[in-house]
């Protein structure tokens, strides 16, 4: 029998979510599928959602990814997209090849998967360009997200900033009253709905739900980085209830 698919997980330590909606969704996985996975994971400091902590955050996470790498992980994760996307357009890129090199110098040469990249690749994959989305930042942050994902080729028809700054109430956020939040997006052009972009604003339960009732594919910044994850693996990424990109779409370089 294989032994398990090992995830490494490099998570900000005040994120209480990462931990437990990927696995979830990786459980789920398995029910349908068979395979099995383990979580590992490292943390790097961070708090507050500023433009400040966000940098100090990427600039510390060689050390997780020499700490996963100890572990013979078969996949990393990085876990904080608004840490990527505050850094610079296409930052996600940068990160993606360090953390890689370094994984690989301890001796561990594996995927790397940033939420950010995937949720790039993701909104790509599903063949659409237009999507709007809900974010638990204050508004100059989601500005910088807006920014990214429009230099990537994506038009962001219209967002809704929470304006949560601190990292433990974004968790605490009930995801239940997203699909309403969802409801005062003007969805009029858009082709897909983000409904969370941060893996730390919870939205698992909510995203079949929005996705029934707006009538557009959902995603969030978790399913995205999950779809990844599997796909990097080999596994094909079909993950029942969790809307429309883990229905089996893959990478194109796949």
């Amino acid at each position: 029998m294989s032994r398990p698919h090992r995830v490494g997980l490099i998570v900000p330590s005040s994120n209480t979510t990462m931990e437990t909606e990927i696995p979830e969704l990786l459980r789920r996985r398995t029910a349908v599928g068979g395979e099995s996975f383990t979580f590992h994971s490292s943390r790097v400091r961070m708090q507050h959602v500023t433009k400040e902590e966000l940098t100090r955050m990427v600039n510390d996470s060689d050390r997780c990814a020499l700490e996963l790498a100890d572990a013979r992980v078969d996949v990393m994760a990085y876990a904080c997209l608004v840490a990527i996307m505050s850094q610079g357009v296409g930052y996600h890129e940068t990160s993606e090849r360090r953390l890689a090199g370094i994984a690989a110098e301890g001796g561990c040469a594996v995927p790397i998967v940033s939420s950010a990249g995937a949720l790039v690749r993701g909104i790509h994959a599903l063949g659409v360009s237009r999507v709007a989305i809900v974010t638990p930042y204050m508004k100059p942050l989601t500005a910088l997200v807006v920014e990214y994902l429009e230099h990537a080729g994506i038009e962001v028809v219209d967002s809704i900033s929470l304006e949560i700054s601190n990292n433990l109430e974004v968790a605490a956020h009930d995801p239940l009253l997203l699909p309403e939040i969802a409801r005062r997006l003007d969805i009029s052009s858009a082709e897909a709905v983000i409904l969370s972009a941060c893996v730390q604003m919870r939205s698992l339960p909510a995203i079949q739900p929005a996705e029934d009732a707006l009538g557009l594919p959902v995603l969030s910044a978790a399913v995205a980085t999950a779809w990844e994850i599997l796909d990097r693996l080999g596994v094909e990424p079909v993950v029942p209830e969790a809307g429309a990109l883990l229905a089996g779409h893959r990478l194109a370089t796949a």
